[in-house]
């Protein structure tokens, strides 16, 4: 049998917990790493204690904010983090692998949190049909090591 690379495992689990959004736009599973070991998770949806976007407003998701986004979402980035940060886990240095790259206001929390590296899988610009990837550019701007994962995903189920 052969062994899977970390990047295949970690970027597999981070498809696997985007199936636990509620959100019925789009789901989104991070996983944040250090030295080859799991420091936190996240995926979208609204803050615990709220409510769930599918079960709430089923037809039509949540209602935007006034530049067309989600008004409840937290992104799964940004759960990932603020996860770590609450149970006082140290993550500057870490690697966060993401479903969908991350957008400009999570890249600025990441760059912020000391993340090192990002590793994505699909393209946030070409689900969002604009002309680049305003958060990879950032990051890539300050320094931080962004990459598009090109491995082999094998154990998980479509993902919406």
């Amino acid at each position: 049998m052969e062994r899977p690379e970390f990047d295949d495992i970690f970027m597999e689990l981070a498809v696997n917990l985007a199936k636990r959004s509620h959100c019925i736009k789009r789901h989104v599973g991070a996983v944040l790493t250090k030295d080859t070991r799991i420091i936190s998770i996240g995926y979208n949806g609204p803050p615990a204690g709220t409510h769930n976007c599918d079960t709430e407003y089923p037809e039509a998701g949540c209602p935007r904010d006034s530049k067309g986004g989600c008004s409840l979402a937290i992104h799964a980035e940004q759960n990932a983090i603020l996860y770590a940060v609450k149970n006082k886990t140290d993550i500057e240095g870490a690697t966060l692998y993401v479903t969908l790259s991350p957008c400009l206001a999570c890249a600025r929390i990441i760059y912020s949190a000391g993340i090192e590296k990002v590793i994505f899988l699909k393209s946030y610009a070409e689900y969002k049909g604009i002309s680049n990837d305003e958060g990879v550019d950032f990051l890539r701007k300050f320094g931080v090591t962004v990459e598009k994962y090109e491995g082999e995903i094998s154990h998980v189920t479509a993902m919406i």
